[in-house]
């Protein structure tokens, strides 16, 4: 494992690096842009370099004067929490020209600044890799013609660049996720949970799945002939079902499969001429752009900062051009170019009509999203029954997001041709028989709604198993989906060790965690731990601005989580907190708090903390105390968990459909092997089940708690954007460049 130690003002630089810039080349910005200008810039002042601000994009660079100017740690406080862009951004013509990429260079050189972090999309980032390949040939021009000495060419030999995408409409391919989708997603699903909306593709395809859309128009994938007819079909289907709403998204963009456009208003038409059912279509526009950034663009422009000014720290001159992204969890770095290249090849595959490969070329969760799209809203139930029945199972706590997965589970399941079976109340329902069929309306707008429909407890199998297993038996039930958090695991763990004494639990079971806490072993997120997370950060904004006017206040703010300190430490990247005190990292002293600006800490043993810093603080800062208690469980879902709720309910009842296959024999279901009782979980950059058993060594069943967090290697980011003296940081997943055509397996012109 690497680890790499970070001193404040340690001169990573050399001379002829000792200057970052980072600038926004978008004529409209996402909001969560701000987190990653934060990031550079302290990221880039910790490590020793001088930190410039370029404002209004190209157009600043060009302009040069007082466009260009040394940013300061204070300069990027108090800004998490704004959208758009504090630097500006701007379309610039004179940049495209080369007389005006002369003047930026010229601007650069004089300033001595050789490393340059560009936030935009792919016609920007391409345009600063063009800046960087005819790097040497502008310094001599300008070498030749007096603007520049042969000392200032000289220590300006080589330009690095570093990309980092900003887009509400993650069209960009190498990345899941860019900087401003998420908060953009906010602003759609707030309006979509009312009204029928229209969007990019990714938001649009998103949105389907977190709205339980009807239809969707995407461009990627037009609809077959005769939609029209197709969908109101649909239309009337839904209605049969018992469905009063219909609701119906249209991309940017969209088109048929003769590339004629797809208006909403055409749709809008369609819809209530040959129906005649009431329609409203709604246009959101630029509502998209704005708001206050979601928690997980916060988190995600962080990483993409600090990971950008490491790349640069990292750079030589051979270094192609690169682009930090997102892959599961993890921050990776692309080449640029190829990057690009692929996002132009979806445009030249739709343009060709090669449909399929564009989806393809979207990336695997486009694809992941765009096939669960299809299984649950294009499908009709088969009218041949598999005589399967399987039964779900709330434990635990409730969370926003279960009824999701209930919803994506019962109805893939009906559309496999299974009867699906509700238990109310946990494993007390199953216990006490309250088990009774669930069709397809009845789970209908169970998307958008938290805590659990189905009814939960804490309770454990405990001394019901043995009722449990009658109760199997009396309900016929093939095989069990458990969604909840560390109850649900340790649950299926006590069905599957009774299997030796009740054969009747001898049948295939999957869990899906589904907790706040994100302390479920086998996944690295938790359904409903992002919307947790989103309420926490949305309320430390509240309390920060609380106390704008006063400048001497520690803040202590006292998260749920148990043992596990996923929701402290993610809420402190995307609060801006001082710091996050949890269980797994101990603390040996206390940092001295810097009375100066506002303090925010969250932690969880709030009331010593209280008492230390008020005691301490006495006539040089007060401090004030926030438990924000159950407010984190409820609410309406995110996004983020309504998606992941979605297609985590639809994997598991795959997986049981085909284990169900695995385990007949003689005319009966029998499964007793360890990899037919698994959990369901985001592990890295893909969904994979593992068994339950296996798990076992890597729990702490004291603190509830898995032995091994991905999560606590974003710690170190924490304090050095809060400036501790001494942070070491694991670099060994990052270090490596990737290649995004290696993993599409298309380039331009591809049939496959």
């Amino acid at each position: 494992m690497r680890q790499m130690v970070v001193t404040p003002d340690t001169d990573w630089f050399s001379d002829s690096c000792g200057t970052v810039s980072v600038m926004f080349k978008q004529p409209f910005c996402a909001t969560g842009m701000n987190a990653a200008v934060r990031a550079t810039v302290r990221m880039g002042i910790y490590t020793g370099a001088k930190v410039y601000f370029v404002h209004e994009g190209y157009q600043g660079l060009v302009d040069g004067g007082d466009n260009i100017k040394l940013a300061t740690w204070e300069s990027v406080s108090m800004m998490l929490h704004l959208g758009g862009t504090v630097i500006g951004s701007a379309r610039c013509m004179d940049f495209k020209e080369k007389w005006g990429r002369l003047k930026a260079a010229c601007n650069l050189v004089k300033l001595g600044i050789t490393n340059l972090c560009v936030i935009g999309g792919d016609g920007s980032l391409t345009g600063a890799n063009q800046f960087r390949t005819e790097w040497s040939e502008l310094l001599a021009d300008l070498r030749k013609g007096g603007k520049i000495s042969a000392e200032e060419a000289n220590r300006s030999s080589h330009l690095n660049i570093m990309g980092m995408v900003g887009s509400i409409d993650n069209d960009f391919c190498g990345t899941d996720m860019t900087i401003g989708t998420d908060s953009a997603l906010h602003r759609i699903i707030e309006v979509v949970d009312a009204i029928t909306t229209t969007a990019q593709s990714y938001l649009a395809l998103v949105t389907a799945l977190a709205c339980g859309a009807d239809w969707v128009f995407i461009p990627e994938m037009p609809p077959e002939e005769n939609w029209e007819e197709h969908l109101c079909k649909r239309l009337i289907a839904q209605r049969g079902r018992g469905s009063r709403l219909n609701v119906i998204i249209l991309a940017e963009g969209a088109q048929d499969r003769n590339q004629k456009p797809i208006t909403c208003d055409q749709v809008k038409n369609l819809v209530s001429k040959k129906l005649g059912f009431d329609t409203r279509s709604t246009i959101l526009g630029h509502v998209q752009r704005g708001g206050t950034p979601s928690a997980f663009d916060r988190i995600l422009g962080s990483r993409m900062g600090v990971e950008a000014v490491m790349a640069l720290l990292e750079a030589t001159p051979e270094t192609p051009a690169c682009v930090v992204s997102l892959s599961g969890n993890m921050a990776v770095r692309l080449p640029l170019m190829e990057c690009v290249q692929v996002t132009k090849d979806v445009t030249v595959a739709m343009t060709e009509g090669r449909f399929e490969d564009a989806v393809k070329l979207r990336g695997k969760s486009f694809q992941n999203n765009w096939d669960t799209y299809k299984m649950l809203a294009h499908v009709t139930p088969p009218e041949m029954k598999s005589n399967i029945n399987i039964a779900i199972i709330n434990v635990g706590a409730p969370c926003a997001g279960m009824n999701a997965a209930v919803r994506a589970a019962v109805r893939v399941g009906i559309i496999q041709g299974h009867q699906m079976l509700a238990v109310h109340d946990g494993f007390d329902g199953l216990a006490n028989g309250q088990i009774e069929p669930i069709i397809w309306a009845q789970v209908g707008g169970w998307t958008g709604k938290g805590g659990s429909n189905l009814g939960t407890k804490r309770h454990l199998p405990g001394k019901n198993i043995e009722q449990i297993s009658l109760n199997i038996t009396k309900f016929n039930i093939h095989s069990l989906i458990i969604i909840g958090g560390f109850e649900a695991y340790l649950g299926g763990l006590e069905l599957v060790t009774a299997r030796e004494m009740y054969e009747e639990l001898c049948i295939p079971m999957v869990v899906i965690p589904a907790t706040v806490s994100n302390n479920v072993p086998g996944s690295d997120f938790s359904i409903g731990a992002d919307t947790a997370l989103n309420t926490i950060t949305m309320t430390c904004d509240r309390i920060k601005q609380s106390a704008a006017g006063t400048k001497r206040r520690v803040f202590i703010i006292e998260t749920m989580g148990g043992y596990c300190g996923y929701l402290a430490t993610m809420a402190g990247l995307s609060s801006g907190a001082d710091d996050a005190y949890i269980y797994e990292e101990h603390y040996h002293s206390l940092v001295s708090l810097v009375t100066t600006t506002n303090k925010l800490w969250i932690n969880y043993t709030t009331q010593f903390l209280y008492n230390l810093y008020s005691e301490e603080g006495k006539g040089t800062f007060d401090c004030r105390m926030n438990v924000l208690g159950h407010m984190q469980q409820g609410g309406t879902p995110s996004p983020f968990d309504r998606n992941f709720g979605t297609k985590m309910g639809s994997k598991s009842v795959l997986w049981l459909t085909n284990k169900l296959k695995e385990c007949y024999r003689h005319g009966r279901i029998f499964a007793n092997m360890p990899d037919s009782a698994c959990v369901l979980g985001m592990k890295k950059r893909s969904l994979v089940f593992q068994p339950l058993a296996s798990l076992k060594d890597d729990t702490d069943f004291e603190h509830r708690i898995p032995k091994t967090e991905w999560w606590l290697r974003l710690r170190p980011i924490l304090k050095i954007l809060a400036k501790y003296d001494t942070v070491e940081m694991d670099t060994s997943e990052v270090a490596a460049m990737e290649h995004v055509i290696k993993k599409t397996g298309l380039v331009k012109g591809d049939k496959m």
